[in-house]
């Protein structure tokens, strides 16, 4: 694979900035996008709200070890991508109320509309480790499995959509379901969870629900 193009390049990192605007990232995390069947790009090694919209990434291959200053758990990326041709955009992150839940050892479940399009729950990686070997990251890919988004225990949230931009929606979808189940917990009481039939049916992608909330998202980035 060639250099990406300026394009691809300005759209991951205006991810990166959102995802930082949004209090999901802070001095770690990193999102990527997919260049072809064998490469994709991930952000620059930094923090992500200092990554400048012409910032270069690193393109990274799919198959094979890490290229020298890609992080570590972007090996979770690499099996994302090897086990998923659906996928071609994924977003590590750590919002706070995932945070807390994964702490826990605890997943959300569909208790409202956002919850819906992680039916019946996020699956759950349970283990504290940081993800440093091609072991764990197989570990990881296997729990997210054909889902949406896969919870670390104790470590936040990783999130895998068609583009970079579902990627980063998925991704605050993600941390109102936590927020919500956060809420229910305080109650003490029985409240329901949304069937998966009518999760199906409430999941919905059209009428612009998911552009909306990228829009939303990265509004006033410059």
């Amino acid at each position: 694979m060639t250099d990406p193009s300026q394009d691809i390049q300005k759209k991951l990192n205006l991810a990166a900035r959102a995802l930082a605007k949004a209090g999901f990232v802070h001095a770690y995390g990193h999102c990527s996008t997919r260049l072809d069947a064998d490469t994709f790009l991930v952000c620059a090694a930094k923090p992500m709200g200092l990554i400048d919209l012409a910032e270069a990434g690193t393109i990274v291959p799919i198959a094979g070890d890490l290229p020298q200053g890609v992080l570590g758990e972007v090996r979770i990326h690499q099996q994302i991508y090897k086990n998923r041709p659906d996928i071609n955009a994924v977003c590590r992150t750590m919002p706070p109320h995932i945070m807390a839940l994964a702490a826990l050892a605890r997943t959300p479940k569909p208790r409202h509309g956002f919850g819906t399009y992680f039916s019946p729950e996020i699956p759950l990686w349970n283990d504290p480790q940081l993800i440093r070997t091609m072991e764990q990251a197989i570990g990881v890919a296997g729990v997210l499995g054909d889902g949406r988004a896969v919870m670390m225990r104790g470590n936040g949230l990783v999130c895998a959509g068609a583009d970079i931009e579902q990627a980063v929606v998925w991704t605050w979808y993600a941390e109102d379901m936590a927020r919500i189940e956060l809420e229910h917990l305080k109650t003490g009481l029985d409240n329901p969870v949304i069937s998966p039939a009518a999760c199906a049916q409430r999941a919905i992608v059209k009428g612009r629900i998911l552009e909306r909330m990228w829009e939303h998202l990265t509004a006033g980035i410059t």
